[in-house]
């Protein structure tokens, strides 16, 4: 999957780990005895988890990048960030994101977004309306940089060049930011939406085709397009539990509804295949550096 320069992206990221690898191979050889009453080195303490049995058996690259850097906190550094953004392909088969987003000047950067800085990136989009695109010292998984790297405009495969301001993305709209009551116009004008073909773009399936029911197979996430209570209800309420599933519909709050931000946000960096992997271990490295900090230095 991964092209030339992706490869080079990763054996940068991944050669912090190189004398582990070669320590982890002796001790197996019996030639290495760590003193138990010091502190283990990162590389003392994989041997010891090898042997434990606590290392997952996955040699692919995602795998690896949680294995053996965020499963133990590695520092991330600045530097190391700053070539992801420089980096094409670094997130998936596409431009470098600075290419796209490299100042504050909307009229030259989209979004007036500049991931070609530290600053840049923890300041957000410029353009209004200006909002910060991650929390620094969280989990970023719901926050606007993580997910769009990771989520899929819905329905899946919908092209980002399809507009997002048709009456039908409207409708939907006005009923989450009316409070998405179980009245009228959910009756009439937003419900029917979700369980008709081609409603929100040309060639794609109807909502209700994946999400049909709270049941998984063959509802994906457990999501139930068909009702107003399903929908209310969220995604993962078997699996989670009925007063711990994820909701996706906030009444009167657009921004932090996933039911809008995957029928508007498109995945970057733009026209990347929704089979693409959505946790790409460049995506958990910039993850990992946002809740160590998002530290400039």
């Amino acid at each position: 999957m991964f092209n030339h320069v992706q490869k080079i992206t990763k054996q940068r990221l991944l050669g912090l780990i190189g004398s582990a690898a070669i320590t982890l191979v002796v001790c197996l050889a019996g030639q290495v005895h760590a003193d138990e009453k010091k502190p283990r080195t990162l590389a003392e303490q994989l041997i010891h988890d090898v042997r434990e049995g606590k290392v997952k058996a996955n040699s692919d690259d995602a795998g690896a990048v949680q294995e053996l850097i965020v499963r133990r906190n590695i520092p991330i550094t600045y530097q190391t960030i700053n070539t992801l953004m420089h980096t094409p392909n670094a997130f998936g088969p596409g431009a470098a994101c600075a290419t796209c987003h490299t100042g504050k000047d909307p009229a030259k950067s989209y979004r007036g977004l500049d991931l070609s800085t530290c600053k840049g990136m923890i300041e957000g989009s410029t353009e209004e309306p200006k909002r910060a695109i991650f929390q620094a010292g969280t989990d970023p998984k719901r926050d606007i940089l993580i997910r769009r790297l990771r989520n899929n405009r819905m329905p899946l495969g919908a092209g980002f060049h399809l507009p997002s301001d048709t009456p039908n993305y409207a409708a939907v709209k006005k009923w989450i930011v009316d409070g998405a009551k179980d009245d009228e116009h959910f009756k009439k004008n937003v419900g029917p939406l979700f369980r008709k073909a081609n409603a929100f773009g040309p060639n794609t399936p109807a909502c209700t085709a994946c999400h049909m029911s709270n049941q998984e197979p063959p509802s994906f996430h457990e999501l139930n397009l068909r009702t107003h209570a399903g929908i209310m209800l969220g995604a993962d309420s078997v699996a989670k539990g009925v007063d711990k599933a994820t909701k996706v519909v906030i009444p009167g709050d657009l921004d932090a509804s996933f039911l809008w931000q995957h029928l508007v946000e498109d995945r970057m960096p733009p026209g990347i295949s929704p089979a693409e992997n959505r946790d790409h271990p460049s995506t958990s490295i910039l993850s990992l550096w946002i809740k160590q900090g998002a530290k400039c230095d």
